[in-house]
């Protein structure tokens, strides 16, 4: 612990200052956790004997910046060089179990604040400065051993703040390591109390848990304590579909695999993105199973159910709007490559599939390649050629045309104009009609475009005016 805290000087600064001022102060809970685990990083957490009036007062003329924010909780933050620092007024907590905020109380000791906190592996401290380890709860024993215990009862831990148990989830993702029995069937019987917790809180919980470097293992963790059907019930009921497509394992299975080849095909660290659109992609499935002849089971136009299930769920877990209507573009878009069979992409199928995808169109390339889990591997390298070949597609028609930004030669003012309109419908149906036009043939020169126009106008305006036709459809108002 020592040398770990060579890389990290300024928690040695922090604490002669404390015990110049007649105060203790320790290094504690995920900080001493991740010392240990070797990769102690820039954000410090610390409990001390101070109340957070005099822990402001004591990092006045030494930190860089303080924020007291957190004061009402007894957290007073500062910034000191490259280091975040959280510090912390001993507390033992009373909490009203109808909810998860605590009446906060101030401790006074050390080890009644450790015995407060949520699991062993962080009621861990190391006292200041003269490097002391305090682990009366053998967090060190249980982190060795790859397990999730509480410093109390987990019943009376997770009675307390039941939020707790979606961080037990999180940690087996974070950390790879297995929960308790005792652990995990307390969190089995109090599942429902999850629901007095706030969306907002749960959400980033699960983000966290997506996140992490395992998060099958926090997904699986969500659905065999049934804090899942509380919280993403799409998942768990994913778990008796099975997948026509991947007779050997069912859909909950299928999802998994799908996740976990998401992931490795990420370019640059967690992106939740793709991995949340990699964990929804089949959750319209149990809706729109049907059993076909010769027993075969199919699920028609589950990415278009998908897509609101997931939606639905993001705005429950009040996502903000544009990483939810992402997601779930992801997953109506997910099934569109197997929509062109064999692979004979025409260069307008090529056009609509980049149009469609937007900017999302790299995490589609992904989640369209991770979506592959067949164990026939003639299946899945024909499948990777075609998707190479698709892309190869794209990559030529980019160097010829414009493909991130297809529009039409003429926009909404060069229509009006030529048609001699005003703003409405009419112009709208009109743009839509020449970018169907520029999909289907590529690039069109202005005067194309004039021309394919004024085809579309008088045979139109023609429809409009035989006999049965509305009056004045298709006119659009004379300027």
């Amino acid at each position: 612990m020592g040398e770990l805290l060579k890389a990290a000087p300024v928690a040695v600064e922090l604490a002669d200052r404390f015990v110049a001022a007649g105060e203790q102060i320790a290094l504690v809970g995920g900080s001493v956790r991740d010392a240990l685990l070797g990769r102690l990083g820039a954000d410090l957490d610390f409990t001390t004997s101070a109340r957070p009036e005099r822990t402001a007062e004591i990092l006045r003329g030494w930190a860089e910046a303080i924020w007291d924010v957190g004061a009402a909780f007894g957290t007073i933050g500062a910034r000191r060089g490259d280091f975040q620092l959280e510090i912390t007024t001993w507390r033992t907590d009373a909490y009203d179990r109808s909810s998860r905020k605590p009446e906060i109380e101030y401790g006074t000791s050390l080890a009644e604040d450790l015995v407060r906190r949520d699991f062993t592996v962080n009621a861990m401290a190391v006292e200041l400065p003269e490097i002391r380890f305090v682990d009366p709860h053998n967090g060190l024993v249980d982190l060795a051993a790859g397990v999730l215990r509480t410093p109390r009862s987990p019943e009376e831990s997770f009675s307390d703040d039941p939020l707790r148990m979606m961080r037990a989830a999180r940690f087996t993702a974070q950390l790879g390591i297995g929960i308790a029995p005792e652990v995990s069937a307390a969190m089995t019987a109090m599942a429902d109390r999850i629901e007095i917790v706030s969306a907002e809180r749960v959400r980033d919980e699960l983000v966290k848990l997506v996140c992490a470097r395992f998060p099958r293992r926090g997904l699986e963790t969500l659905v065999e304590t049934g804090l899942a059907e509380r919280v993403l019930p799409e998942v768990p009921k994913m778990r008796l579909e099975i997948d026509e497509h991947h007779r050997h394992k069912d859909v909950y299975e299928h999802t998994l695999t799908v996740l976990e080849q998401a992931i490795d095909l990420e370019d640059d660290g967690p992106d939740f993105t793709l991995r949340f659109a990699a964990l929804m992609h089949d959750v319209g499935k149990p809706k729109t199973r049907r059993n076909e002849p010769g027993g075969r089971v199919s699920f028609h136009h589950h990415e278009v159910v998908g897509k609101k299930l997931t939606a639905a769920r993001m705005k429950a877990l009040r996502f903000d709007k544009a990483t939810t209507e992402d997601v779930a573009r992801l997953v109506e878009l997910h099934l569109r490559f197997h929509g062109y069979g064999t692979g004979e992409w025409t260069d307008s199928a090529v056009r609509r599939y980049v149009r469609d995808a937007g900017h999302l169109l790299p995490r589609l390339h992904k989640l369209t390649r991770a979506d592959c889990t067949t164990r026939n591997k003639r299946k899945a390298a024909a499948l990777a050629r075609s998707y190479d070949s698709l892309e190869e597609r794209i990559a030529v028609l980019a160097e010829q045309e414009e493909l991130a930004s297809i529009r039409p030669a003429l926009d909404g003012n060069a229509i009006m104009a030529e048609l001699g309109i005003r703003p409405g419908p009419v112009v709208g149906e009109a743009y839509k009609y020449l970018l169907e036009l520029r999909m289907d043939r590529g690039p069109m020169t202005e005067e194309e475009a004039r021309a394919e126009l004024h085809a579309w106008w008088a045979a139109r305006s023609e429809s409009a005016d035989e006999p049965g036709s509305e009056p004045g459809k298709g006119t659009g108002t004379p300027q």
